[in-house]
């Protein structure tokens, strides 16, 4: 057996610079590739506010601030019954001289400010302000709701209450003065009185 190991010689190729082509075809690397193309992409999002990572992290703020005024609940009677729903009445403002108000109906509760903050949001007026109060005295009514304004010296604060406070601080007045001449009692008379008194300021020239 020796002996035959050692008749055997070993012939060695020429080389003729050909080299063999391995069969991989790189599936690996582009796979390492991708993953790591993924992760530049995650920091740089996140970095940025989008994708999953950084979602909302600096996008802007809505500056609209909304407030729940009223929530009722509505029954409407129909031949095969009683229909329930639920009314909101939603203020919305910026504390920057823009102030609405919104009412609508819905199913449930949600549905119903949903669609009164939209509402809100859509009717926004400019308000006049002069140094944090109203530029004069203003009286308005709506249905039996009469809602008197008057201006105050600076640090007096808001002397009012319900729905023309509320409204009041959506606006950005800090100082006034306010009464309701009437009887009622109804927060969305009040409020839709309020906000047709604000819409009558005017700046005297």
């Amino acid at each position: 057996m020796e002996e035959n190991k050692k008749d055997k010689k070993i012939i060695k190729k020429p080389d003729d610079g050909f080299k063999p082509i391995s069969t991989d075809d790189g599936s690996e690397i582009k796979e390492t590739e991708k993953a790591d193309t993924k992760k530049i992409r995650t920091k740089s999002q996140a970095k940025a506010g989008f994708g999953r990572v950084g979602l909302g992290r600096d996008t802007p703020k809505n500056e609209i601030q909304t407030q729940l005024l009223d929530l009722a609940r509505v029954t409407r009677v129909t031949g095969g019954g009683k229909r329930l729903r639920f009314r909101a009445v939603v203020i919305a403002g910026d504390k920057k001289g823009r102030v609405g108000i919104g009412v609508d109906k819905g199913r449930d509760v949600s549905q119903a400010v949903e669609k009164a903050t939209r509402k809100a949001k859509k009717n926004l007026i400019n308000v006049v302000i002069i140094g944090g109060t109203i530029p004069h005295e203003v009286v308005a009514k709506s249905g039996p709701a009469v809602i008197l304004l008057k201006p105050q010296r600076k640090g007096r604060g808001l002397v009012a209450g319900g729905a023309v406070r509320a409204i009041c601080e959506l606006a950005g007045i800090n100082d006034i003065s306010s009464k309701i001449l009437s009887g009622s009692k109804n927060k969305l008379n009040n409020a839709r009185a309020t906000i047709r008194a604000l819409e009558k300021l005017k700046i005297k020239e």
